[in-house]
């Protein structure tokens, strides 16, 4: 997707250095990615990004360099056992990709994308197929004008995951969040937590209690809640504003004895059924790490719908997120 790659892109173009992108617009079988997945490969032989968790990325950076060097832009055809002798067993995402590659977008298409990036604006991002594979966006997909032929990506707006207490395991929690591509923000009305100097700059620290930020921002269904201070006049505060709106997690941390004492506060809270606690998945660690792993464990199941459990244990499809389709 542009959004994991966009970074390692905008460094580049700021510093000159041409980019190609290489995008997944196509399968005809099982594949570890979406469609949509992105490597970026920039002229000093940096990359980022992956297309199929590794089966085809030798295949594809050739390709993608072949570009740089001054190939044409194209559509191509990769699979992953291609480079197999007869008697290698082929794996098992064995499917055809359609691959586009072709030079990162121009401005002002860049930044277009740069701004929306930052700003988490939704933005409708189409690529022709067909030569010159012309770049476009608007703010939906249905301004978008038609160019025949494309693939186009709607870029979202990041979910936000509100942190409610400025302590060390909100920092790390912060920190480790940012790969999901959430926007995180940090809730503390105790000014010397939030002058701790913890926290990433990406990350939006306020001054501020809880359920009156989050009546001047209200929550939507993808954003996520959890309360990280010990303080319960800090804590249930958040809980009653978060619990009352249509959040999709909304966790507390604490011990299970703690979390009885709390329900038999909040017992009038509308929408305490909702309420997860003691948040996180029952990994058994005790570092603030293994903790913040847990917690984020158990909210990404929760996006999916899915319960947490071993793998092994179960026998769903490993990856329950739709895939992007090309228009």
């Amino acid at each position: 997707m542009l959004r994991e790659v966009w970074p390692f892109v905008d460094a580049h173009h700021r510093a000159g250095r041409p980019v190609v992108l290489a995008r997944l617009i196509g399968r005809d079988g099982p594949g570890s990615r979406p469609l949509g997945a992105t490597m970026a490969v920039a002229a000093d032989d940096t990359w980022r990004g992956s297309l199929s968790g590794g089966c085809v990325e030798g295949i594809v950076l050739d390709a993608a360099r072949a570009v740089l060097a001054g190939a044409a832009p194209h559509v191509t055809a990769v699979a992953p056992g291609e480079h197999l002798l007869p008697w290698e067993d082929a794996p098992a995402c064995a499917g055809e990709l359609r691959v586009l590659i072709t030079p990162a977008p121009p401005e002002p298409v860049h930044s277009v994308i740069t701004t929306a990036l930052a700003e988490d604006r939704p933005l409708a991002v189409r690529v022709g197929l067909r030569p010159p594979y012309p770049w476009s966006t608007a703010p939906a997909t249905s301004q978008l004008p038609d160019e025949g032929p494309a693939f186009t990506e709607e870029v979202a707006g990041r979910p936000r995951l509100l942190l409610v207490g400025a302590t060390d395991l909100a920092a790390i929690l912060a920190t480790m969040a940012q790969a999901l591509h959430r926007k995180v923000v940090v809730l503390d009305p105790r000014p010397g937590h939030v002058a701790s100097g913890a926290f990433p700059d990406t990350v939006e620290v306020v001054h501020a209690w809880p359920d009156e930020w989050i009546a001047r921002h209200p929550l939507a269904a993808n954003d996520a809640v959890i309360t990280l201070s010990h303080d319960p006049r800090i804590d249930d505060r958040a809980l009653r504003a978060a619990m009352a709106g249509p959040a999709g997690y909304v966790a507390a941390l604490g011990s299970r004895a703690t979390h009885r004492q709390r329900l038999q506060r909040l017992a009038d809270a509308p929408g305490l059924d909702r309420l997860t606690g003691p948040a996180g998945l029952d990994l058994g660690g005790a570092s603030l790490a293994e903790s913040a792993l847990s917690i984020l464990a158990e909210l990404v199941a929760v996006d999916n719908g899915r319960t947490g459990r071993r793998l092994r244990d179960g026998n769903l499809p490993i990856r329950a997120a739709a895939a992007t389709a090309p228009a």
